[in-house]
């Protein structure tokens, strides 16, 4: 039987259940998870192997990359800014970076960047993974770029760049890349494991990425002029990737964060407690506002599921997520399955890291599980379901 390590309160029982049925069936690898009400982790989780070859347990410091959840910190990032002062969210994008002004995007605005919806979600061909290694040369072709739909009339998945075009803006307006901007004025200050890339010391504790199974998916079909396309191979991916030196010593604030359910859920609980956490004040209430303020909502140009998107943050869309209930709920996840779901209402934040990849670009069976008994302590039960990538009505599971 693997070991399941940590603490949780007898009404969650359900949830630390099914954690353990997923460790002893192997269905996880391993992975951590976090309920967190008001500062107080009710569930604190985590267990099974750092390794495919199941040598080296994953134990409390264990972290690893999170994929697209790193999207949820880089908009925080922006947010404080907003908070200062500094960075308008109804501006043009070109009033702090005027090269992006370039092929028409003069009135591209900062909260198109920051709800997918700007047109540019990716690299014009030739793309290969390692232009986007040298962070600000890549935001640059980005800028130069014509886009690739009407900015602002729907959202197209900003996959592997939404770092870029956000960690721009932070280097414009404070002279720091978003990495460092990360560390110094959010990770640093609250104390949570977690880095845009990882630092060589710590890569022993990092739990390798287990790719899912191969996705049956024609890519071709979806035609070499639609977003879809330009953006799944601007630059095209796999998720051994992540296993590499180059990625973990990248600045990419789309999908290269490191971290554990313990440190995703310190940072953004700053989101369900006011915008302060631990006498460390972010922002405002009045900002966390703002990311209620919808943007697009419709089927995403890109990924192909129907998407409710705020500013930084999805919204509760039960066509798409069906065991997120409604409310003042903002989240996002990382391919392959990890979550963290923002439940104002309840003061809630719920997180699950993970290094078995599941199919399906938006949760898992595994996430919409633990999502589900959380919940159910509530008394709202919510449906199964997994978001599966779809690109004009093929499926792609990822």
């Amino acid at each position: 039987m693997t070991e399941l390590h940590g603490t949780s309160v007898p009404r969650f029982d359900a949830v630390r259940a099914a954690f353990r049925r997923n460790l002893d069936s192997g269905a996880e690898l391993g992975a951590s998870l976090v309920v967190d009400i008001d500062g107080e982790r009710l569930v604190d989780l985590w267990g099974g192997f750092r390794d495919s070859a199941r040598t080296i347990a994953w134990d409390e410091h264990t972290i690893t990359n999170v994929w697209s959840t790193t999207k949820t910190v880089a908009s925080l990032a922006a947010l404080i800014l907003v908070d200062r002062g500094e960075l308008d969210l109804y501006a043009p994008v070109a009033h702090y970076w005027p090269e992006f002004a370039a092929h028409g995007k003069h009135d591209v605005e900062v909260r198109h960047l920051l709800s997918h919806t700007s047109g540019v979600s990716g690299l014009e061909q030739p793309a290969a993974l390692e232009d986007l290694y040298d962070t600000r040369e890549a935001a640059a072709r980005m800028a130069a770029q014509a886009p690739w739909w009407t900015p602002g009339t729907a959202s197209g998945y900003h996959l592997l760049n939404f770092g870029h075009l956000v960690g721009e803006l932070v280097h414009r307006i404070t002279g720091r890349s978003l990495r460092d901007f990360v560390a110094q004025e959010i990770t640093g200050p609250l104390g949570a494991d977690f880095q845009i890339g990882a630092a060589e010391r710590d890569w022993h504790r990092i739990a390798e990425v287990v790719a899912p199974p191969p996705a049956p998916f024609d890519l071709e079909a979806a035609g070499k002029d639609s977003p879809a396309y330009k953006t799944l191979t601007g630059p095209a991916l796999t998720a051994d990737t992540a296993n590499t030196p180059a990625w973990r010593t990248a600045d990419l604030g789309a999908a290269n964060g490191h971290g554990n359910a313990r440190s995703v859920a310190r940072i953004l609980s700053v989101l369900t407690r006011g915008g302060e956490v631990d006498g460390i004040r972010l922002f405002s209430e009045k900002t966390i506002d703002l990311i209620f303020e919808v943007q697009a909502d419709g089927i995403d140009v890109v990924n192909g599921l129907a998407l409710r998107w705020g500013i930084g943050y999805a919204l509760p869309q039960p066509d798409t997520i069906p065991w997120i209930p409604d409310g003042r709920i903002c989240f996002w996840g990382g391919w392959g399955g990890s979550m963290i779901i923002m439940d104002l209402d309840r003061r809630m934040t719920i997180a699950y890291m993970m290094n078995r990849m599941a199919p399906g670009l938006l949760g898992s069976d595994r996430s919409a599980a633990y999502v589900r008994a959380v919940y159910d302590v509530f008394g709202r039960g919510t449906a199964s379901g997994t978001a599966e990538l779809s690109v004009r009505g093929r499926s792609r599971s990822q």
